[in-house]
């Protein structure tokens, strides 16, 4: 029997069955609809073609821009290439901005031609700041401006007939405001009396939006659970999470929401990524890429925007967050996606999701699992690790019932590593994930 990282042992039924638990399927079309990128599309020395090439090959289903695509130029360049991908489009006030009327007339464009996904407040204002009305707002002065701008934003969605039921996403990095203007909330409670009292009771955004980069200051790589904890919606969570920008505010400490309602809120991720340096090779971003994602979506943020497709090649500094470097040489984790996106792909969601009963034996708490149905009825069991710190870990997977199986390896390719009919299998985890096809 044919032994190396992955080892496929068949073993009797006898004795298992009723060690089994049942385990409800997600849509691998909502998981493959999560995955996201941010692009400049046709600025920045990018140009509309070669982001084709790039997004068809690593398969992300949509991009997160820091603009609000108003001008011809920008609609025909979103056109050529929603009509070559298929990619949505998530519109923004961007860094800085604050013309919501710009914002309102380009989001209706990408309406019209299918391919707005969201309409996003603020990028990041306590590092850039704003000007609304007469006002500065953001950085280190009052956030009243801030949240005035997002106040009006989302009441200008929802009271635009085209717009009105696509969703608002938050102004990011709430947990830096200078006075309670209440954006730790998606809607403020009236009852708050510690937030400014022009804005309780306020309607802010559809879901909440994190920048939760899973490498941080507070929390630098490589450590097991790297993308695992950054993803936790709870105060147990590490880096720039959810929690210190929803639960209690990272620098002034303004409450929010609780850990239990964070578990429940809406909310998606524009950015997250990190820099090739030191520990942080090559090989360990683009593994890292792939648990974020899943990661992400096991833990509930609908949609994840990975910080970036192409490396600058306008700015200064580290610039290797990108699947591709600035020639477009793509990197591996631009390969590793490719393999995940097209092992999982589907153009539609699965009509019904149905369970699979399984256990994982010996699974420890840097081993996760993520239960996947396609359209057309079969499953997807995605079980990854995230051991960064180093070592190996065998778990033997239990399934009730025999299974058509086939195992595949996405840092290895698109082939499968093994296939057979099976009810039981271990798996040597490391640092990268197996998709385990069902049928």
């Amino acid at each position: 029997m044919k032994r190396g990282i992955l080892s496929i042992l068949l073993l009797l039924t006898c004795g298992f069955a009723s060690a089994q638990e049942k385990h409800k399927a997600q849509s691998a079309y909502d998981f493959l609809q999560s995955i996201g990128v941010n692009s400049a599309i046709y600025r920045r020395g990018e140009s509309v073609e070669r982001t084709i090439e790039c997004i068809n090959y690593i398969g992300a289903r949509w991009i997160r821009t820091d603009e609000s695509m108003n001008t011809d130029e920008q609609v025909a360049a979103i056109k050529r290439l929603h009509d070559a991908t298929g990619v949505k489009i998530s519109t923004s006030l961007g860094s800085g901005g604050s013309d919501i009327e710009s914002l309102i007339q380009g989001s209706r464009r990408m309406a019209a031609m299918g391919v707005l996904l969201a309409i996003e407040g603020n990028n990041e204002p306590n590092n850039w700041g704003i000007r609304y009305k007469g006002q500065e707002g953001g950085r280190d002065k009052s956030w009243v401006a801030v949240a005035r701008l997002h106040r009006d934003l989302y009441q200008a969605v929802k009271q635009d007939e085209v717009l009105r039921h696509y969703p608002v996403w938050a102004t990011t990095e709430s947990g830096a405001m200078t006075d309670n203007v209440g954006m730790q909330y998606i809607e403020v409670p009236h009852d708050d009396a510690d937030v400014v009292a022009e804005f309780r009771g306020v309607r802010f955004a559809d879901a909440a939006n994190c920048h939760n980069y899973f490498t941080h200051p507070s929390w630098p790589a490589p450590q097991n659970n790297q993308t695992w904890l950054s993803s936790l919606p709870t105060s147990a969570a590490k880096g720039d999470h959810l929690q210190g920008n929803y639960g209690v505010t990272w620098l002034k400490k303004y409450k929010g929401y609780s850990d239990e309602e964070l578990l429940n809120i809406p909310r998606v991720t524009t950015e997250t990524g990190a820099t090739i340096s030191g520990q942080m090779t090559e090989e360990m971003q683009a593994r890292m890429y792939l648990s974020c994602y899943l990661s992400q979506f096991a833990q509930g943020w609908s949609h994840t925007a990975i910080y970036i497709l192409r490396d600058r090649s306008d700015e200064a500094g580290n610039q290797t967050f990108g699947f591709y470097d600035k020639d477009y040489r793509p990197r591996k984790a631009a390969h590793y996606l490719h393999n995940l996106t097209t092992l999982l792909d589907d153009d539609q969601p699965a009509k019904r999701l149905s369970s699979v009963a399984y256990t994982i034996e010996n699974q420890s708490a840097e081993i996760h699992d993520l239960l996947l149905q396609k359209s057309d009825g079969s499953f997807a069991l995605i079980v990854w690790g995230e051991l960064y710190e180093g070592g190996k870990q065998t778990v033997t997977v239990r399934l009730k019932h025999k299974y058509d199986i086939s195992i595949f390896n996405p840092t290895k390719g698109t082939s499968p590593t093994c296939e057979g009919r099976m009810d039981n299998f271990d798996l040597e985890m490391t640092t990268h994930p197996y998709i385990i096809e069902l049928r």
